[in-house]
């Protein structure tokens, strides 16, 4: 079996998280990330980033207006509420139990999740500029 095409700046096994930096949901999903996930198994970029906008070129993906959350896992990526089960699939429990949300067709799921995404400056606000990691957190970003 080949071994996956990892994007630069990426090791095997690195699961990365991409999101928006300046959307006040995304950063809140970073940070309940941070606090949950204690054995530190997701990295973290903001899609504003050099790196974050690396690794929206290297999938192909729109750099400018970017309006999901991606998992990016052994290569592979994972977008809208793909991108969000596999991240809680990973995570201790209680939050692992809501992977069986996949039970729910991806159809169904991605209208609801796109209904949020597209929506999340209005309904939840948004920085002026991107924020930057706490001095304890910085090791959880990915770094250009």
């Amino acid at each position: 079996m080949t071994e996956p095409v990892l994007p630069p700046g990426l090791v095997a096994g690195e699961r990365v998280v991409l999101f928006d930096g300046v959307c006040k949901l995304c950063n809140g999903w970073a940070k309940f990330l941070i606090r949950h996930d204690r054995a530190r198994q997701f990295r973290l970029a903001s899609v504003q980033s050099a790196q974050g906008q690396a690794l929206l070129a290297w999938y192909g993906l729109p750099s400018e207006r970017f309006d999901s959350m991606a998992l990016i896992e052994n290569g592979r990526l994972l977008l809208r509420s793909d991108a969000v089960l596999g991240i809680l699939a990973q995570l201790p429990w209680p939050w692992r139990g809501l992977a069986g949300l996949r039970l729910i067709p991806r159809p169904l799921r991605d209208w609801c999740y796109d209904r949020i995404a597209l929506n999340r400056y209005r309904l939840f606000g948004r920085h002026d500029v991107c924020l930057l990691p706490s001095a304890d957190h910085a090791e959880r970003f990915l770094h250009d």
